[in-house]
């Protein structure tokens, strides 16, 4: 094998007669991966009758559940008919066709969109509550007390001269304290728990704790089982969970941007290796028939960092934004019986400025000191502009009466703990600041010059004398005339203002079926991927809530298939 695996993935294992072969857990349905993919396909197999059993690596969840809890989801759902926001399936596709960028095909977007208002209320029957509370104007996420927002770039003038901008963006409101809620932690489990919940009821099957290693197939090469390592409950996995807990904890009490912290994350290493020696000697080999059908679900693999170096190098500087799930492992499972793969180098890269708003009004400048973007753009389009066009590095720049404006903007009550802490700590720390913009250029060592050609340009689109080279209305810029001068590192390596990143790439599947491909591109029969395991909707320009809604269609179109051998299509 010459690819490079980064991983302990063992190749498949042939059982030359399934009938005789000693299996130690039967089931119809087998699902690697708990989050919203993961969760998605288990409930819709169940849903049509099927025997099902999903594992997870930890305690479940997955990145999904340690999201925001935003799915994206539109055409005219009950909650944005209930905030009073007109959309279609027509006008979401609109929309969606500019961000996409042919990741999948126009029949299976339409798809998508035609789907989303029936997934919010697939989502709703299992117990998950939205809110129909609207925040009408852009934000990167909005305060506790709303719901539904524009997740994306709709608003801008660009994407609204072809399709008419809608709030789409539904955050998940149940089973969340309010602690979670300020400080934007766990609150995908709004939308993932319910779903366990309701596998429980149903009699599905869950073992965490549980890791996927190899997959089985039959002399005809489908796929029929897996070889699973658990952590039995007992002595054993609470002594695992206290050290995995307690590294955690050590982690979090000082963010890794913070001088110091390194301190502390040498003791939370310690007890993450004290964890993994528990798992190499205390782990139990099973052997699972899964009659109809196995799922992929077990996300991306921004924590893999050899993987990602392989793959997508540049986008090492950034923070990666998951699980210690996000191995790769679900891929390299799908790679071991000959799926392939695609969009593996594509990463989204998360560069959120507002709120506060008043850094929007400002620019974002590279090294020759010139804009790159519409700076009121989602964090998403800011963050691919920044990491693939100029070199992964970037300046905000603000004058006078944006800094002030800014304080005032995240003030106690206006904004969440995490936005308001870490515009504090850049205005304070991350900062560079002039009584000029020539002195301010010199200290960044970028082209001063440049720089203050780009900002005689966009005074004169604030004053409106001028179109903003970027469509930005006058409303949303600054005239940058009022000293001192201050500088923001936005760049994807940016040491106080940690940049998200997520991958997006993965197997490639039947986009009817959900089926993993072989080179030949034919489907692999009993073997599906869903989420970001696999290349889905969201595999283009990411926007918030579009992986979430991805997994949950793939999933369920996972499900439905194992279940009954149907399409989408033909449901």
């Amino acid at each position: 094998m010459t690819r490079p695996w980064f991983s302990q993935v063992e190749q498949v294992q042939v059982i030359e007669d399934p009938e005789a072969f000693q299996w130690d857990l039967d089931t119809d349905f087998l699902v690697v991966g708990s989050g919203a993919a993961g969760a998605s396909a288990a409930a819709e197999a169940r849903a049509q009758g099927l025997r099902v059993t999903m594992i997870d690596r930890y305690a479940g969840g997955g990145a999904s559940a340690a999201s925001g809890g935003v799915l994206y989801a539109g055409g005219g759902t009950a909650i944005q008919r209930a905030a009073g926001v007109e959309d279609s399936p027509e006008n979401m596709l609109a929309y969606l066709s500019m961000e996409t960028r042919d990741c999948v095909t126009e029949s299976t977007l339409r798809r998508f969109c035609e789907q989303s208002a029936e997934t919010v209320d697939w989502l709703t029957a299992k117990g998950v509550e939205f809110r129909a509370s609207l925040y009408p104007d852009k934000t990167s996420y909005p305060q506790i007390d709303y719901f539904l927002y524009h997740s994306d770039n709709s608003l801008l003038p660009e994407y609204a001269a072809r399709a008419k901008p809608a709030a789409r963006g539904h955050r998940g409101a149940g089973r969340l304290s309010r602690k979670q809620m300020l400080t934007a932690v766990g609150l995908g489990g709004s939308i993932v728990w319910p779903l366990h919940d309701w596998l429980r009821e149903q009699g599905a099957s869950f073992m965490p704790y549980t890791e996927a290693r190899q997959l089985l197939v039959d002399r005809s090469g489908r796929i029929i089982g897996a070889k699973l390592l658990e952590l039995p409950a007992g002595e054993a996995r609470d002594e695992f969970i206290a050290h995995q807990r307690a590294a955690q904890r050590l982690y979090a009490l000082i963010p890794p941007i913070l001088p110091g912290a390194h301190y502390l994350l040498r003791f939370a290493v310690r007890r993450f290796k004290k964890a993994a020696a528990i798992e190499a000697t205390r782990r139990v080999v099973h052997f699972v028939r899964a009659r109809k059908g196995l799922c992929l679900a077990a996300g991306g693999f921004v924590f893999n960092r050899s993987m990602l170096a392989h793959h997508a190098p540049r986008y090492l500087a950034g923070y990666p934004l998951g699980t210690p799930g996000d191995d790769g492992s679900g891929i390299h499972l799908g790679l071991s019986a000959g799926g392939v793969t695609d969009r593996m180098d594509t990463v989204t890269a998360w560069r959120f400025i507002n709120p506060p708003k008043a850094w929007a009004e400002g620019i974002i400048v590279n090294r020759r000191g010139e804009r790159m973007v519409n700076e009121m753009a989602y964090g998403a389009r800011l963050g691919h502009e920044i990491a693939e066009n100029h070199d992964g590095e970037g300046w905000l720049i603000l004058d006078g009466a944006l800094i002030e404006k800014s304080k005032q903007q995240i003030a106690p009550g206006k904004t969440l703990a995490f936005q308001r802490d870490l515009a504090r700590l850049n205005m304070m720390l991350g900062r560079r600041t002039a009584k000029s913009l020539a002195g301010l250029a010199e200290k960044l060592s970028i082209d001063a010059a440049g720089l203050e050609r780009t900002v005689e340009r966009y005074r004169q689109a604030a004053q409106g004398v001028a179109v903003d080279e970027f469509g930005k209305p006058a409303s949303d810029c600054a005239t940058l005339l009022q000293p001192p001068f201050m500088a923001i590192d936005v760049g994807l390596a940016a040491k106080l203002s940690p940049c998200p990143t997520l991958t997006l790439g993965g197997l490639v599947v039947d986009e009817d079926t959900g089926e993993v491909r072989n080179s030949a591109g034919q489907s692999m029969a009993g073997l599906y991927a869903a989420g970001r395991t696999a290349v889905g909707v969201s595999s283009g320009l990411y926007v918030s809530g579009l992986s979430i809604a991805d997994g949950i269609f793939s999933g369920r179109r996972a499900g439905l298939h194992a279940a009954r051998g149907v399409t989408w299509q033909r449901a």
